[in-house]
């Protein structure tokens, strides 16, 4: 009977002007599946109407709602589901609005995770807007450089611009919040001139926390931007040079950013005579973890024969296709320390999947290598699985080899 006249009793008119779809429906079934719609047509203040208007719920969405209520099945898509949300919540259908907010929490990526921590807040869904956080958090500069964060409401970049933990340059936040300011000036049909962006920009200006760039940053970005007056700009040019340093609305405090743990896979490390050598060859291993984290680099091995340099291409990938990698040279003191490499962004892991963790090495000296693996590793909260990888040609496995960290934000 979903979406089928026999036997109608109701019909809505669905979505806004010009784009309505009439529906029809039956209140029995309606009622049964939702305490709003039993309200609406057999509670105390019913009222017998046959046709009823609903302009703030889009069709499609709709429709998904009455195919869960008639047929106990949810189909959902990227491209609906935040109004499928609505409709489930305007609805009082919480199993429905539940796998919505299990979609949303799935697909969620730096790509979209300003504007679902935005809708998540005016849902009420405190899980969704822990996990937004989590991800802008960690990948922020991916985040504010999305075009999604171009979306946000002023709150939501408030929010955005106060947050502690933001693991991004000032700069970068500096930029996105300029680009936001361009796209509302467009949304209030304001000509987007430098004065126009300040104006809607307003306070949430002073929660950029200029004075903790890099001076040269400022001097060839903020200060030339044109969004600060003359005495900002000259105010905070004496607090980076004078000693006597000015009062500024600005915070000078950098933010604590994210503080990343460690994956450590072997008990021990050695080094022999003929042992570890790099001839091109790949070293790799895969993991697994049981809940989402973010890899931001490994922790490699350095020369067992003194200081000495590398040239390492790092690589992360899932299933055979490549998520992240980058050629980088570090420097290694001679210690059996582990030394760490960074991807240029971090990488977000997926829990109950395996990836793959792989280093080329290229140097002439012999390097040390770990022993006694192991195949689990609690680190925190986080549980790590390693396996052997095919792509390990130099020798590495779980029992030893290289790799021997994992660096991540969790």
């Amino acid at each position: 009977m979903f979406n089928n006249e026999m036997m109608a009793d109701v019909h809505f008119v669905v979505g806004p002007p010009g784009g309505t779809q009439r529906v029809p429906g039956h209140k029995y079934v309606l009622a049964v599946g939702s305490s709003v719609f039993h309200a609406m047509f057999y509670g105390e203040l019913a009222e017998d109407q046959e046709e009823i208007r609903i302009p703030d719920v889009e069709p499609p969405s709709f429709l998904a709602m009455l195919k869960y209520i008639y047929c106990d099945e949810i189909d959902l898509c990227a491209d609906t589901v935040l109004a499928t949300l609505y409709a489930a919540k305007k609805y009082i259908v919480p199993h429905l609005a539940r796998a919505c907010v299990n979609f949303l929490e799935t697909s969620l990526s730096a790509k979209n995770a300003c504007v679902l921590l935005s809708q998540s807040c005016l849902f009420e869904e405190p899980d969704l807007t822990q996990r937004c956080w989590e991800v802008i958090d960690a990948q922020a500069e991916l985040a504010l450089r999305s075009e999604g964060f171009c979306d946000i409401d002023a709150q939501t970049l408030e929010s955005i611009l106060l947050r502690e933990t933001l693991n991004a340059k000032e700069m970068v936040v500096f930029e996105a919040a300029l680009s936001w300011a361009e796209a509302e000036c467009q949304r209030r049909e304001l000509p987007p001139t430098i004065d126009n962006k300040r104006l809607v920009l307003d306070k949430a200006i002073y929660l950029i926390r200029i004075p903790t760039m890099a001076l040269e940053d400022f001097a060839n970005g903020a200060a030339q931007s044109g969004v600060l007056t003359l005495n900002e700009t000259n105010d905070i040019f004496l607090w980076y040079t004078a000693s006597n340093k000015p009062e500024l609305q600005f915070c000078s405090k950098p933010r604590k950013g994210l503080a990343p743990q460690r994956c450590h896979r072997f008990q021990s490390c050695a080094y022999r005579s003929n042992q570890w050598r790099y001839r091109g060859r790949c070293d790799s291993i895969q993991f697994a973890v049981d809940k989402r984290i973010f890899i931001a680099g490994f922790g490699l091995y350095g020369s067992s024969c003194g200081s000495a340099e590398y040239s390492a291409k790092i690589e992360l990938k899932r299933q055979g296709v490549a998520m992240a990698q980058r050629l980088i040279k570090y420097f290694s003191d001679g210690s059996s320390s582990t030394f760490p490499v960074w991807f240029d962004y971090p990488v977000q892991i997926e829990p109950d999947t395996f990836y793959t963790a792989s280093v080329v090495l290229d140097g002439n000296e012999l390097s040390y290598f770990g022993q006694e693996g192991m195949t689990e590793v609690q680190c925190g909260k986080v549980t790590f699985q390693f396996q052997c990888s095919s792509d390990s040609t130099n020798g590495t496995g779980v029992q030893g080899g290289q790799i021997p960290e994992l660096i991540f934000y969790a």
